[in-house]
């Protein structure tokens, strides 16, 4: 039987770290971390979302600013408050909840977000450095899979993984860092080829496809650690992963659940990226 990989333990270890990190910013060079959350209309799981996202702030000692408008707000409006939040000294992160009415266009909004608050690491420039491995902000998803991974003290060096999925917020940037650390990768998508034969071959399978149930046990090699991204909701309206759970449990050696797998860990490697922001602002070296 699998070992289960605890997004709940790892994400509160790496708390922890994070408050430390930040009382000793503040003690020492006065520096106060802030996020700034803005929400755009009244989506309901936007509202958990950014609620969350307040209370991990207050968790660890951030500052949170909340800004919320309404639905009927401009593309204008939404870019002004922005450019008074990138040149605000008490906001080191900016986060602006996706999606957004279908009137404003997401990709302006990501430009006008100055890349040294985006700790999102969804601008052009901040995609860019994570292809070449020089980048300060990681997308969060991703970097919270890669602190899973590194938990299980498994090997990624030559490790053959297979990413199922290619969102530019998931997929793409999951298979680039598991490119930087030496691994052999490869991405499918709903085009690929025998896609159960290619994902059998897999080390490590980590599925972001938004399928619930996609992954059975004929698509998993045995010993394969299975990262499981997927936020969905079955039949019965339970949560449930990618991942046929009671299938695959017994072939992997390393498996995350869901929930409290790799949701636990995206909200805490956003507060991550945050605090990395404030000294960069700072010039004060991580």
């Amino acid at each position: 039987m699998a070992k289960l990989i605890s997004g709940k333990a790892v994400s509160a270890a790496l708390r922890t770290q994070i408050r430390e990190e930040t009382a000793a910013l503040r003690e020492n060079h006065g520096i106060h971390p802030g996020l700034a959350v803005v929400l755009v209309g009244n989506d309901p799981a936007s509202q958990i979302y950014v609620r969350n996202k307040q209370k991990a702030c207050e968790e660890v000692g951030f500052r949170a600013f909340e800004y919320r408008l309404n639905e009927n707000s401009t593309q204008e409006q939404l870019l002004d408050l922005i450019r008074v939040l990138n040149k605000d000294d008490k906001v080191h992160g900016i986060l602006v909840q996706l999606p957004l009415p279908k009137h404003i266009d997401e990709q302006t909004v990501i430009l006008t977000i100055t890349p040294e608050k985006d700790v999102d690491a969804f601008h052009p420039m901040n995609v860019g450095r994570i292809m070449i491995g020089n980048y300060e902000f990681l997308p969060c998803t991703p970097a919270g899979v890669m602190e899973l991974i590194d938990s299980t003290g498994v090997d990624l060096n030559g490790a053959n993984c297979v990413v199922v999925g290619r969102s530019n917020i998931v997929g793409k940037p999951m298979a680039m860092l598991l490119l930087h650390r030496n691994a052999t990768v490869t991405i499918c998508h709903s085009r690929t080829r025998n896609l159960a034969e290619v994902c059998a071959g897999a080390d490590i399978l980590v599925s972001a496809v938004g399928k619930p149930h996609f992954i059975r046990a004929d698509m998993v090699k045995d010993g394969a650690v299975v990262i499981d991204v997927g936020m969905n909701h079955d039949e019965n309206g339970k949560l449930c992963g990618d991942v046929e759970f009671a299938e695959v449990e017994p072939k992997a050696s390393y498996i995350t659940p869901v929930p409290g797998g790799v949701g636990p860990m995206t909200i805490t490697m956003l507060l991550k990226n945050t605090l990395h922001a404030a000294k960069l602002m700072n010039h004060l070296d991580d």
